[in-house]
């Protein structure tokens, strides 16, 4: 029997559809041939009447069609004052149609930050979360407790937009029954085990703190551009975009777009410091220790990065 796939968009922008529309190995299609997907409902795709989908949706909510796989695209609207009607379906609130779907299925993924922690309106009037997380916090929209009918939680697939090799790399584990380790923040620790700052190809000037200040050099961006790339988890350094390419990579900062408070409410383009040191440092680092390796490293760095300037 082929796999039933549902695919829901709340609060979003559909960044994370055109993403995902842009795999090339395998594309969507051979993707969906490949594990046996059949796609019920996909708001850029699909071709069913309005009333055409709402007999589906009643179907699935009565257990007259299965399904396997609920993608959900985009925050849980809850405003005004907790009713939904913000972001409606069918004269309903939205977020009533996404539990409905949720207690069905057997696979749940919260696909991009919106989704996963809430996004740009988790702290606004449309009362945005996530579907399992609000930002750091664990509960959302479904409760920390909820479990799909296959006994797992919500998995979450932070980006802005997620890597469509990661949504297609997540469902394929699911159908086919492959094992997901989870982080802390139930995203899958194949994609989200590692720093985006581990793969970046401006590691060295980091290490010697070799700084930037201006935008167009090859230097680190951390200390004063706003990088988050030491920061955050995520996959931007091990799956290139398109193949080729990430920001670091390009001269512009890491956002830091997989992290549960993304969009930060501070300049994205400077890094709040104190002397010259981060306010947030490393992963697991101490500021004693941090501060005393820097000062040694930048007397130490090799005069090559010290001429790092572009057409040197």
């Amino acid at each position: 029997m082929p796999h039933n796939l549902f695919w829901l968009q709340g609060g979003s922008c559909g960044g994370d559809t055109w993403s995902f529309f842009n795999a090339e190995s395998p594309d969507v299609i051979e993707l969906f041939r490949d594990l046996d997907v059949e796609v019920l409902w996909h708001p850029s795709i699909t071709r069913r009447s309005v009333n055409e989908q709402k007999e589906l949706i009643d179907d699935i909510i009565a257990d007259n069609v299965p399904l396997d796989v609920l993608c959900i695209e985009g925050a849980v609207i809850r405003g005004p004052g907790g009713t939904g009607l913000y972001d409606e379906a069918y004269g309903k609130p939205k977020k009533d149609l996404a539990s409905a779907l949720a207690y069905k299925a057997k696979h749940i993924i919260a696909v991009g930050t919106c989704a996963s922690f809430g996004g740009i309106g988790a702290d606004g009037e449309i009362e945005a979360t996530g579907m399992q997380f609000h930002k750091w916090e664990a509960g959302g929209f479904m409760g920390e407790g909820f479990r799909s009918k296959n006994g797992l939680p919500v998995i979450n697939l932070p980006g802005c937009p997620c890597h469509c090799d990661v949504i297609a790399g997540t469902l394929s584990a699911l159908l086919m029954d492959d094992p997901l380790e989870l982080t802390e923040f139930n995203a899958p620790l194949e994609w989200y085990g590692l720093m985006v700052h581990q793969g970046c190809t401006r590691n060295e000037y980091h290490e010697y703190r070799v700084e930037e200040k201006q935008f167009g050099e090859k230097g680190c961006l951390f200390f004063h551009l706003g990088c988050h790339g030491p920061l955050v988890h995520g996959t931007c350094n091990k799956i290139l975009w398109n193949r080729r390419s990430s920001k670091t990579r390009v001269g512009i900062p890491c956002f830091g777009c997989t992290r549960p408070d993304f969009p930060q409410h501070y300049p994205f383009f400077e890094t709040r410091n104190i002397e010259g040191i981060p306010i947030e440092l490393p992963d697991g680092v101490s500021r004693a220790h941090y501060m005393a390796y820097k000062g040694m490293a930048a007397a130490a760095a090799p005069i090559r990065l010290k001429t790092r300037k572009t057409g040197i």
